[in-house]
């Protein structure tokens, strides 16, 4: 990139006016990561200050059976498989209720599209979870589910989300985004959720008061423009309903072993390689840029590694997501030393390593604690690490 196009990029970010498609581009190509690192740390500052939220989680996957077989998925299962399972809804919520200590605040709730589940399964097993854990935040269901629940149920997404809110829904999760361009999309994802239903959800749930999480798998088969263009998609709904609260980009994970039962669900791995940690903190950095109107940007430890999460909040992130326990959905793919939990402590040492100030929220990002910071003896006040 020349001196002058990044001249009139950094004073575009300074000065808040808006970055363009083409904006977004060029920062891609950029190859000074730290330059791009301190221009997303600028932004992040000025809207989070020297903070890195986090909150104390659990995730629960009821069932890992699965209608659609995405090529990026590990997790999905056929009825009738060796490792295939349904729990009852007595059973999540025994597992649930083994889950509270710590003062646990968050149930991460996600589920394969089951074909043969009916759908009171779903809000009963909400009613059921909330009755057992009555302070716990019930974070549930990616927008695939709900357009799963619409053809099971017959009934409308309104209707669906009336009835999930009734019964203690509190947040949907992000995921079923990965990315939206079709000309991706059609070679990742096996189900019949894209953009325009994906959307939809997602807006009937900020019109009801849902603050919502939204996505992107990035590190597989896209180019940056399909990043860019995704995020852009999101910054336009944004502005229509203000009900994102936070941007989570997920890195796309290649199988390093063998499943148990020596079958490679995950196809896309033939085809590419995972994102290197440098790409992954440009994407963090970028993203920071391109989504002006988005809050927070949180970085997911499980999927990029302690170390390269704690790179990302020097890079536009402002949110380590939480103590997850069992994290199902991609954990059993990767062999790259990513601990199975982070106990609160362990998250207030990372943060403050960082040379950042913990501060514990809950699903809604109030504000439930604020802890002391790094010793400034040890360490000065944060700023980009010059990669």
């Amino acid at each position: 990139m020349d001196a002058g196009l990044k001249r009139e990029l950094e004073q575009k970010v300074r000065s808040g006016e808006r970055l363009t498609r083409e904006d977004g581009i060029a920062l891609y190509e950029s190859d000074d990561l730290a330059w791009l690192g301190g221009l997303a740390h600028e932004v992040r500052t000025r809207k989070n200050g020297d903070v890195v939220h986090f909150n104390v989680n659990r995730h629960l996957n009821m069932t890992n059976v699965c209608t659609a077989s995405c090529a990026y998925c590990s997790f999905q299962r056929k009825p009738g498989e060796k490792d295939a399972y349904t729990m009852r809804i007595e059973e999540a919520v025994k597992l649930a209720k083994e889950m509270e200590g710590e003062n646990l605040t968050e149930l991460h709730i996600v589920n394969g599209l089951h074909p043969n589940l009916p759908w009171r399964y779903y809000p009963r097993s909400l009613r059921e979870l909330k009755a057992a854990l009555p302070d716990v935040a019930l974070k549930a269901f990616t927008a695939t589910e709900i357009h799963h629940f619409e053809t099971i149920s017959g009934m409308s997404a309104s209707d669906i989300l009336d009835e999930l809110i009734d019964a203690g829904l509190e947040s949907l999760t992000g995921g079923g985004a990965e990315i939206f361009d079709w000309e991706v999309r059609q070679h990742i994802v096996d189900h019949r959720t894209h953009w325009e239903d994906w959307s939809r959800i997602h807006r009937l749930a900020h019109e009801k008061g849902l603050k919502t999480p939204c996505t992107m798998l990035y590190g597989h088969i896209e180019e940056p423009r399909h990043r860019v263009d995704h995020v852009l998609r999101l910054r336009e709904l944004q502005d229509e309903t203000g009900g994102f609260q936070v941007f989570i980009p997920l890195r796309y994970q290649h199988d390093f072993v063998d499943m148990k039962d020596g079958k490679i669900r995950n196809r896309l791995q033939a085809r590419t390689q995972m994102a290197t940690g440098a790409e992954a903190l440009k994407t963090f950095a970028v993203s920071r840029l391109l989504f002006d109107n988005v809050p927070h940007v949180k970085v997911f430890w499980v999927m990029h590694g302690v170390q390269t999460a704690q790179l990302a909040l020097q890079h536009g992130a402002d949110d380590m997501d939480g103590s997850v326990v069992e994290y199902k959905i991609t954990h059993d793919a990767d062999d790259f030393g990513t601990p199975n939990k982070l106990t609160r402590e362990d998250l207030l040492d990372l943060i403050r390593d960082a040379g950042f100030r913990p501060v514990e929220r809950n699903t809604r990002y109030e504000i439930l604690r604020e802890y002391e910071g790094p010793d400034p003896a040890r360490r000065e006040a944060p700023q980009p690490m010059r990669v």
